[in-house]
Formats: C-alpha cells, sequence, structure tokens
C-alpha cells in the first residue's frame, strides 16, 4: 500500500507522463494487459485514458487493470488513470 505522501509524489511524476494505454469503446481486452505490461517492463508509472466511448465505469476500468496487473492506483483524474508498479526486487 502506498502512503498519502507516496501517492502525491507518484501524482506529481504523472503530470510529465504521456498515455501508454487507451481503453475504448471494447473496454479491457487481453491485448490491454499485454500493452500494460510491456509498460510495466520499462516504467513502475502508467498513465490510461479512457475515450468517451468506454462501455465501462473508470472506477471498474481501473480495478481490472489493477487487479490484472498486480499494480496499485495512484490516481483517478478525469477519464486518466494513474497505477503504478514497483520493479521487482531481483530485476537485472
Amino acid at each position: 500500500m502506498l502512503t498519502g505522501k507516496e501517492k502525491r509524489i507518484l501524482r506529481a511524476e504523472g503530470n510529465q507522463l504521456k498515455t501508454e494505454l487507451w481503453i475504448g469503446k471494447e473496454g479491457v481486452l487481453e491485448g490491454s494487459f499485454k500493452a500494460l505490461e510491456n509498460s510495466f517492463n520499462t516504467k513502475e508509472l502508467v498513465k490510461i485514458k479512457l475515450q468517451e466511448n468506454c462501455p465501462l465505469d473508470k472506477k471498474e476500468v481501473a480495478e481490472q487493470l489493477c487487479k490484472g496487473s498486480g499494480a496499485e492506483l495512484v490516481q483517478i483524474l478525469g477519464n486518466t488513470l494513474l497505477l503504478y508498479r514497483p520493479y521487482p526486487e531481483d530485476r537485472d
């Protein structure tokens, strides 16, 4: 679990990030998890945008992505999600 201070720091870092993943009219697909996993292989913080035609609620999308990737939700701001997953301890 992230503390409030850690979340504040991550939110500030997230302001400069480009969107890595877009969720559209199909909702969360298997490809969404693969793209998210690829992003987490190079970064600890990933920005995701929900398009206007996304049929799912943003909280539902956040829950699915966090559960499927092992990430933690840092922020939901409008249609933007910010997820954090630390690098593994044994990363070379």
